[in-house]
């Protein structure tokens, strides 16, 4: 089968492999779509957790094609989805539900080989149904399952004003989360003009492409979705006094914040991050399955796995034209 293998940071090639074996607990899934994330980018620039070589791929969705002989839920040819966080279920984090968290992670794409290969085989514990839900829809369960975790963290409350830092496929899932909480207007912030439009396509109420058209201390709830250090340092400057922030956007590693101690103290701001999602696969399934989440306008191209330097390549440039990337290991 076809692998996608990054050897080290900035070194990525397509590979030939064996078709792994699944183990007694495992689950063998030919995968039919698997999206380029903003975290595969900072394993390919070497700026996240993890190891190398590693073959990425953590957002993704297909069939299933065999199955160990201690699996009991599954059975060859069901439509599945993944949960890449494999938490032990036994550490200090875990017996509190903050598995996202445990101690002895490991993740399917990041540690563990992941979607951007024809075949891979995961835990059983990781696989779920996504039913009728077509591949490419399967493969946003993950990125909005993070989604609904980041806005419950944020305890959005009805009508509040509500800025978003950055549109793409990650600011536009929150944008749509948003409305659905409540949210009574809703400002993005996007320079790329491709998906500044695409923002107001998906309901946004003002559009600027920078963020000197914001109003200074005006919006209940202020989030950031790029993980852009300069973005993420202005974000106390546009929240009311008494409101939130969340940092969802992933940043490099190694990278200082710099905000102003004073003002955070002065507002009274509460200030939040988002890692990953707790138990959110279902709700994110439902989402999609009722289509109160749409996810085909943020789909841009569909590669087949060979492409997926130049896939990489076309993030990187910012194109307007690029918005998801969805990869097809098996065509």
């Amino acid at each position: 089968m076809e692998s996608i293998v990054i050897q080290k940071p900035k070194e990525i090639r397509l590979s030939e492999r064996a078709i792994p074996e699944p183990g007694p607990g495992e689950i063998l899934i030919k995968v039919m779509a698997s999206g380029i994330c903003g975290t595969d980018i900072h394993i390919f620039n070497g700026e996240y957790l993890g190891a190398y070589p590693v073959i990425p791929g953590h957002e993704f969705s297909g069939i299933v094609v065999s199955t160990g002989n201690l699996v009991k839920r599954f059975k060859t040819g069901e439509r599945v989805a993944v949960e890449p966080n494999i938490a032990c279920d036994n550490c200090v984090h875990c017996l509190n539900n903050r598995q996202n968290f445990c101690l002895n992670w490991q993740a399917i794409g990041v540690t563990l080989p992941g979607g951007m290969e024809q075949y891979v085989s995961v835990p059983e514990k990781a696989v779920f149904s996504i039913g009728d839900l077509p591949f490419d829809q399967g493969a946003f369960v993950e990125p909005l399952a993070c989604v609904v975790h980041g806005v419950e963290r944020a305890r959005l409350r009805l009508a509040d004003q509500v800025a978003i830092f950055g549109a793409g496929p990650i600011g536009d899932l929150i944008l749509q989360m948003l409305r659905l909480q409540g949210a009574a207007r809703i400002t993005v912030v996007e320079s790329n003009p491709g998906r500044a439009e695409l923002a107001r396509e998906l309901g946004a109420d003002l559009v600027f492409n920078r963020l000197e058209d914001l109003q200074p201390n005006m919006y209940d709830v202020v989030i950031d979705a790029t993980g852009v250090i300069p973005l993420m340092n202005r974000a106390i400057d546009f929240v009311r006094s008494g409101g939130t922030v969340l940092l969802f956007g992933v940043p490099p590693s190694g990278k200082n914040l710099e905000m102003e101690a004073f003002k955070i103290f002065q507002k009274g701001l509460t200030l939040l991050s988002s890692y990953t999602s707790v138990r959110n696969s279902f709700q994110a399934v439902n989402l999609l399955q009722t289509g109160q989440i749409k996810v085909e306008p943020l789909i841009s191209h569909r590669l087949p796995l060979k492409e997926m330097p130049e896939a990489i390549d076309l993030i990187e440039r910012h194109d307007p034209k690029v918005k998801k990337i969805i990869m097809l290991p098996n065509g």
